[in-house]
């Protein structure tokens, strides 16, 4: 039978999502507590992969096994041997087509950004941080620029393997809330470092350095050397995948009521 799962993980501590060597990876841990779990060898498909140091809220992974459990059963066997900042959320039997990557019609992420004259302590690791103030209303004309099918070459990271820069953006929504903002973003696919480096450009646009369209201008180039510096990691989330409805795969977990203040709600643009 195909099992899916639902995860969440603080990726501090790890260098990324996909499985290497060293097993300092979520996978790597994810298949070590599934494979004692089911007393069986356990390789998973994940929906997204992550970078070092970015979090998962509803990371979907699928994985076959002959073992008969209970879905609670799954969730709380595996939990028993996975790190503290590591955690199946839930479980689901799916049927033998689904595959978490290639079933997925969208995927999101969302950026958590403090705004403050003094770098983060509390939050070291689970937010970004910039120390100008930003203007709200300028960077959404240059995020208007991006939303849609394009070719997001300039945009790309140098060590991407996707076989097309062609994605469809389909919306990027940016809120306020105290010193804290989030920029949320779906799109069919993403690109390596794609999330971070339209970070890189929104936050320039912010600050004043560049004007909105410039974005424009970046993005018509297909050029990564004529865009902003990658944005650091530490506030990037995975949300999640979405499937289609009859499959019942949950697209909300309890990790997406904890963020900080400013991604407890949905925002628009």
């Amino acid at each position: 039978m195909r099992i899916a799962l639902g995860v969440s993980y603080r990726g501090t501590a790890y260098l990324g999502w996909q499985s290497q060597p060293n097993g300092r990876t979520v996978q790597d841990q994810l298949e070590r507590a599934l494979s004692r779990f089911a007393d069986h060898p356990v390789r998973v498909v994940c929906a997204g992969r992550t970078d070092a140091g970015v979090h998962g809220l509803n990371q979907v992974v699928h994985f076959d096994t002959e073992r008969q459990r209970e879905p609670f059963s799954w969730v709380r066997g595996t939990n028993t041997f996975l790190p503290e900042d590591i955690a199946v959320q839930w479980c689901r039997p799916v049927p033998p087509d689904f595959h978490a990557r290639n079933s997925a019609r969208s995927r999101r992420y969302v950026y958590v950004l403090r705004e403050s004259p003094v770098r983060p302590a509390l939050e070291l690791g689970l937010v970004g941080w910039v120390f100008r103030p930003l203007d709200e209303s300028a960077m959404r004309r240059a995020a208007d620029h991006l939303v849609g099918r394009h070719d997001f070459s300039a945009f790309r990271s140098s060590e991407c393997q996707a076989r097309s820069p062609v994605k469809h953006l389909i919306d990027i929504s940016i809120v306020r809330r105290g010193a804290y903002w989030r920029f949320e973003f779906e799109a069919d696919a993403f690109l390596h470092h794609m999330v971070r480096n339209l970070m890189g450009c929104l936050i320039a646009v912010g600050c004043g350095g560049r004007d909105p369209d410039w974005v424009a201008r970046v993005l018509a180039g297909r050029d990564r050397t004529l865009a902003a510096p990658t944005f650091a990691p530490d506030g990037l989330y995975f949300l999640g995948p979405r499937y289609d409805a009859h499959l019942g795969l949950p697209i909300h977990t309890a990790a997406h009521d904890w963020l900080p203040a400013a991604v407890a709600s949905e925002g628009s643009r």
